[in-house]
């Protein structure tokens, strides 16, 4: 698979613009550019994308969830590891600099699940916001997309899960509350490390760790149900942290918690690599022989019940101390059911009253 390496850029993750697998030229690396030909433009760029329908839905039996809703696609955050990475390849860009650089946003997200929620056969239940890539990431303080969609979930009282590792979340703790008040919604925080210098490389623009614990208190006291997503755990980059993380988020009021082990498909593979030699070099082997013990062998497995939990010594022993954490700590094992009985369909343009 063809890249061109770049100068490593401050605030971005990828360390070069691997082509995506649907590319019909590749490019190689070539030791007589200069510098100035080496360097791939990473300044951020909004394209606006007209969807045509705004809820998706899967059937895979891993995922707590039936419904999503994306209202961006590619992640200024940055994350190296991020499995959302390989779906910018079907928008022939990147996996790599692309993916955080080149990002669409979806102007008529909220007209569209406006629309949704009103036909006739529809039956509520939750929709997942940040399924794939994050819904409150840098652009939404301008584009307010999320929040547009909360707007809807409040005003017809529909249910919605949410994960984030942004803590502009806070900016919403107005329609946050609301939900919650009806038992609307729930929260997860994503936190991967409480080291700032790992999280600088590995997940570049997004708030340090201490902070999002933090964010996780502010929702709870505005009674939002809120847990913590350790998530990606890492053999030998992070794992060591998920007691602390489990514990500090525990102390500032979460109260359920989760974990998702690496997960390298596709380009993400050799992105993560070479993040790997130019931030640790001396452990870079070590660590993936890890990954590869805990997926058979391979970098990722992608079937069902091993794609997010590995198997094997690595990831067993992962589970374990996950699982005594969580109890020790007093998290719940299971999470509150949302409530689907108030919702109240809109009315959408067009329609008429029948009296």
């Amino acid at each position: 698979m063809g890249r061109k390496l770049h100068t490593p850029a401050k605030g971005r993750g990828a360390l070069s613009t691997i082509e995506g697998r649907f590319e019909s030229q590749v490019l190689t690396d070539d030791p007589e550019l200069s510098q100035a030909e080496s360097n791939i433009r990473t300044d951020t760029q909004h394209f606006e994308e007209k969807a045509r329908s705004i809820i998706s839905t899967n059937a895979s039996p891993d995922i707590g969830f039936e419904r999503s809703i994306n209202p961006y696609r590619g992640c200024e955050h940055g994350c190296i590891y991020c499995y959302a990475r390989p779906s910018h390849a079907y928008l022939n860009l990147s996996p790599g600099i692309d993916f955080e650089t080149k990002l669409f946003y979806k102007p008529n997200a909220a007209e569209l699940l406006r629309r949704e929620l009103g036909k006739r056969d529809y039956v509520p239940q939750p929709i997942a916001l940040g399924t794939n890539t994050d819904p409150y990431q840098p652009i939404e303080r301008e584009l307010k997309i999320t929040r547009s969609l909360l707007e809807v979930f409040n005003d017809t009282s529909h249910p919605c899960t949410i994960v984030t590792k942004g803590t502009l979340i806070e900016r919403d703790l107005d329609l946050l509350a609301e939900l919650a008040s009806r038992r609307l919604v729930l929260v997860m925080i994503s936190v991967t490390t409480l080291d700032n210098d790992l999280k600088r490389s590995l997940e570049p623009r997004t708030p340090a760790g201490a902070r999002r614990i933090e964010c996780i208190r502010r929702l709870c006291e505005a009674g939002v149900e809120t847990g913590v997503l350790t998530a990606p755990v890492i053999p030998r980059v992070n794992d060591s942290e998920i007691e602390r993380i489990l514990e500090t988020a525990r102390d500032a009021g979460a109260v359920r918690a989760g974990y998702v082990l690496i997960r390298l498909p596709h380009e993400v593979e050799p992105l993560f690599k070479e993040w790997l030699e130019a931030h640790l070099p001396e452990r870079a082997a070590h660590v993936l022989a890890l990954i590869r013990d805990c997926h058979g062998g391979q970098a990722y497995d992608a079937r069902f019940g091993k794609r997010m939990r590995g198997q094997g010594a690595v990831a067993e022993l992962i589970a374990k101390r996950f699982a005594v954490a969580r109890r020790r700590l007093g998290f719940r094992a299971t999470r509150s059911e949302l409530d689907v009985s108030h919702f109240c369909k809109p009315r959408v343009a067009g329609q008429l009253e029948m009296f």
